[in-house]
């Protein structure tokens, strides 16, 4: 019967060819293929080693770090909730990586309706679900993205509409956001803000309000009014201002059919009827 060829580890951890036959001891066939066969197994399975050891390692190395991270986060958080209340403002910290809440003053809490673990829940989809779904992906995420540049502005301002307990429609506020934390690596944790609302009885909010709603028609019609020539947005700023086709021929040296004609063709370009919808398109796109 000949004798069956088998893998055996020896007793320094390798892996060695050897037989067993009749209670011999197994050894290395002296075969120059076996032998070829047998150094690339175990060249193979040291590779697996020290893969497996390295992936190992540098998992136990992640979670240090992120267990480190996490710990500055909470001393940095307990720091700012210690005097938070104090201020004529809302205080919010979001988590930069994930963009979740990770802190709410009480104030905010009580306005939003609801408790930091819920908000927490609600991930990146904390900002569309209490803010202008519009506004919220253009600012909050420009501010995210903003946390990740070194030459960025230290301070970002703007101003948000919320939904909260306090009245039936939209409140407005004006928001300031900065970094807050950094890990060893310089990459940002954490962003605070301080939303200080506007009372809507001062005039200054339904100032506030114009320049959004502005900000919402220049979003929504940036296309129809790119379509527009250098010539046609001169008159159409001539229109917003009150101009008759006299005046804007004599204004840029046209004969007065032609100024008619820019008329017509703006109103047919922006799909407006009447001159207060050119004025709209005028303020907007910061003609007057």
């Amino acid at each position: 019967m000949r004798p069956a060829l088998y893998l055996h580890t020896g007793p320094e951890g390798i892996p060695v060819w050897g037989r067993e036959s009749l209670g011999k001891a197994p050894y290395a066939p002296d075969f120059p293929h076996v032998r070829k066969c047998a150094s690339r197994i175990h060249f193979k399975l040291l590779l697996l080693y020290f893969y497996f050891h390295f992936v190992s390692a540098s998992h136990r190395l992640l979670l240090l770090m992120l267990n480190d991270e996490e710990e500055l986060i909470k001393q940095k958080i307990a720091e700012i909730a210690a005097t938070a209340d104090q201020y004529p403002a809302v205080v919010i910290i979001h988590h930069v990586p994930t963009q979740t809440v990770r802190y709410l003053s009480a104030w905010g809490l009580q306005l939003l309706g609801a408790t930091l673990e819920e908000l927490m829940a609600l991930g990146p989809n904390f900002s569309p679900t209490y803010f202008n779904a519009v506004e919220s992906e253009e600012y909050m995420a420009r501010v995210f993205q903003l946390m990740y540049e070194k030459e960025a502005p230290e301070v970002h301002t703007f101003y948000q509409e919320v939904r909260t307990t306090e009245r039936v429609g939209w409140s407005y506020y004006l928001t300031s956001m900065r970094r807050l934390l950094v890990n060893s690596q310089g990459a940002p944790l954490l962003v605070m803000g301080l939303a200080v609302p506007l009372h809507p009885d001062n005039h200054f909010a339904t100032k506030v309000q114009r320049l959004i709603e502005e900000n919402q028609f220049l979003r929504q019609h940036s296309s129809l009014f790119s379509t527009l020539s250098k010539r046609e947005r001169y008159v159409l700023r001539l229109l917003a201002l009150g101009h008759s086709a006299p005046e804007i021929a004599e204004e840029l040296c046209i004969s007065e059919h032609t100024a008619a004609t820019h008329r017509r063709n703006l109103r047919q370009k922006l799909g407006a009827s009447t001159t207060f919808e050119l004025g709209l398109y005028a303020r907007a796109f910061d003609l007057i």
